[in-house]
């Protein structure tokens, strides 16, 4: 009984620091019919659909016995082609191997991490199989020079966490850090830090926001969509929060915007911003549970 009792603990200890599903993120809509989705369907065998206006060629090449011999001779070269530049991120926290399309590349891998370069921008669809039957597909609106971040999970769907503007710094473990991020597993450091707003750039934009908007509700909608693409400080999240004028709507912004802080250690500032004492208690204790 004691050994059943420990492993219990043990189970829930680590259920609790496990990323939940749907805690994070904007759920994008499965379109893949019934019938898709029950017929295998392996890479090698899936039909392809050309972008003529894009490929410039308007016959498949043929191989004869020596690899060239038969083969539909077109010379439309095209050096220089410009469709926009975007990324897409993907990830699959779950065991199991799935592969994944998006537009004309395809990578297939246990590893749960896809990464996909050279897109072009505009609407793009992404597909993921598991096991050779396809499970999801949907359609992705890709920006220029924009990296699209996702998590997929395949009881709950997929989710975007983020969009944010390119700023030609990578490497492995930073690309790994906006995927923890929004799930509050990462406390200040990492890549996103870099995306924080400068003082000059937040002034700018703190400026404009108190001028065009007057009420709480356009000022959110202003700090919604910059959160979109920035990080901010605990100070500036500070001022965000005081230029709100009901604790109420304080406390729900101070909340959503927790997961955009770049020195977490330092969130306890925020709470200055609040005219009552039980929301800043009640900021806390969210904070204290993530």
């Amino acid at each position: 009984m004691k050994k059943i009792f420990i492993s219990w603990v043990l189970l829930a200890g680590i259920s609790s620091f496990a990323q939940e599903a749907g805690k994070a993120g904007e759920l994008l809509k499965n379109e893949a019919s019934g019938t898709e989705m029950r017929t295998s369907k392996s890479p090698d065998e899936r039909n392809k659909i050309v972008d003529r206006s894009r490929s410039g060629n308007t016959a498949i090449p043929q191989r004869g016995g020596n690899g060239f011999g038969n083969r539909i001779k077109n010379q439309n070269y095209q050096w220089d082609r410009n469709y926009g530049y975007a990324e897409v991120f993907l990830r699959i926290p779950e065991q199991g191997f799935f592969t994944v399309e998006v537009g004309d590349q395809m990578m297939s891998n246990g590893s749960g991490k896809y990464r996909f370069f050279d897109l072009s921008s505009g609407s793009m669809p992404i597909s993921i199989y598991e096991n050779g039957f396809l499970i999801y597909r949907t359609t992705l609106m890709l920006r220029n020079n924009n990296r699209m971040v996702l998590d997929f999970f395949t009881n709950e769907g997929l989710y975007l966490l983020d969009s944010y503007p390119l700023q030609n710094q990578y490497g492995f473990n930073d690309w790994n850090d906006i995927w923890n991020n929004p799930y509050g597993n990462q406390s200040g450091g990492g890549y996103l830090n870099g995306n924080a707003m400068d003082t000059q750039s937040f002034r700018h934009f703190f400026d404009t926001m108190m001028e065009n908007e007057r009420f709480d509700d356009g000022k959110i909608t202003m700090i919604n969509q910059q959160m979109r693409v920035s990080m901010f400080t605990a100070a500036q999240i500070r001022d965000l929060v005081k230029a709100i004028s009901f604790d109420n709507k304080k406390l729900a912004l101070a909340k959503s915007i927790y997961r955009n802080c770049v020195d977490k250690e330092h969130y306890f500032m925020v709470t200055d911003a609040f005219d009552f004492e039980s929301s800043k208690r009640e900021l806390m204790e969210y904070i204290s549970k993530l």
